[in-house]
């Protein structure tokens, strides 16, 4: 299993002790107002179970973020493989969610930059996607320091949300650099 480092986090295998800190911020409305719904503490376990079992299995996926100055938890950010059908997949896409406490520190861009470095380089992917609802601007936000396009023509209506405003997708790409 492989942790990843940056100057101020750690992405790392997850633990049980960050269970109910990622419970807290997944029922944060906050947080999920660009998800369907908060996640109730059984859905959130279970999601951080799968993420714990993909890690063992592959070595990489969705980390645990930790503030290496205090130890404290964030959040996640990393790797994924979508579980739907769209015009894009088979694709890996770069993701996070973190507690609010912790938005606005550039967390999400630093721990996504080594995400990208990790999903470019050790798995020599050639694309990695990243996917949000169009009003989500913080997320867009990110995806754009991380040098990540947006074509209108890649838009997409996300087929495991129900119909509604949050229904519309915009999708990023970035490429390897060469």
């Amino acid at each position: 299993m492989t942790d990843l480092r940056t100057e101020r986090l750690l992405l790392r295998q997850w633990r049980d002790a960050d269970y109910e800190p990622f419970a807290a911020l997944n029922a944060d409305p906050v947080v999920m107002e660009h998800f369907p719904a908060p996640l109730t503490r059984e859905a959130s376990d279970s999601w951080a179970d799968r993420q714990r079992g993909r890690i063992e299995e592959r070595g990489w996926g969705l980390w645990a973020v930790e503030v290496r100055d205090d130890g404290g938890f964030a959040g996640f950010v990393g790797l994924a493989v979508p579980s739907f059908e769209a015009h894009f997949t088979p694709a890996v896409e770069i993701g996070w969610r973190l507690a609010r406490e912790h938005w606005n520190r550039g967390y999400a861009t630093e721990a996504a930059r080594a995400g990208l470095a990790f999903g470019f380089v050790e798995l020599q992917l050639e694309e990695i996607v990243s996917f949000t609802t169009v009003a989500n601007v913080r997320s867009r936000r990110v995806m754009e320091k991380l040098g990540m396009t947006c074509d209108s023509s890649d838009d997409f209506d996300h087929p495991s949300v129900p119909p509604g405003p949050i229904r519309p997708h915009v999708l990023y790409r970035i490429r390897r650099p060469a």
